[in-house]
């Protein structure tokens, strides 16, 4: 993006509260539960799942550390980029991707509804179960970082990959 130093853009919102520092031992509990989940996942599907779901639920402070995150290790803008419309672009993908991006929705969105069966079993020929298992512990907990950081309104735009997890 191509800025003027003479642009005025919108100041930023104040956090509403510092969850973390006032619920360490649930910030705590919240980077081991991360860790253990995305422990032997590929990173960059890892990126891609935690992605959706912040593009989903509407979560700019994870949307901001998840995709510097994704690029540091090498993602592509495009395949970010098109992230959000992954049905009309699936060719951006692999068949595992798209089974892992269909099913964070279908475990994001679940105000649709349960977890469609054909939904889970295209992940399930793609994953083998202890992976499977993981990567659904992933997208639950992207989810529940999402939740803590619009609830407290953090704020985007201060991340520094490789900074901090959440």
């Amino acid at each position: 993006m191509t800025t003027d130093e003479n642009t005025v853009y919108a100041p930023e919102h104040t956090p509403r509260l510092p969850w973390a520092k006032l619920a360490p031992e649930v910030y705590k509990a919240m980077i081991s539960l991360d860790a253990a989940a995305g422990k032997g996942l590929d990173p960059v599907l890892l990126e891609l799942v935690r992605i959706r779901a912040s593009q989903l639920n509407h979560c700019a402070f994870c949307l901001d550390m998840h995709t510097k995150d994704a690029f540091a290790a090498g993602e592509t803008v495009e395949r970010v980029v098109q992230l959000s419309a992954w049905e009309e672009s699936r060719h951006f993908y692999t068949a595992k991707e798209i089974a892992a991006i269909e099913l964070t929705e279908a475990v994001t969105v679940l105000t649709e509804g349960f977890v469609p069966d054909e939904v889970y079993e295209r992940a399930a020929k793609h994953f083998e179960e202890a992976e499977l298992a993981r990567l659904i512990a992933a997208i639950t907990v992207i989810n529940s970082w999402n939740r803590f950081a619009v609830t407290t309104r953090m704020v985007p735009g201060h991340y520094t990959p490789g900074a901090y997890k959440h």
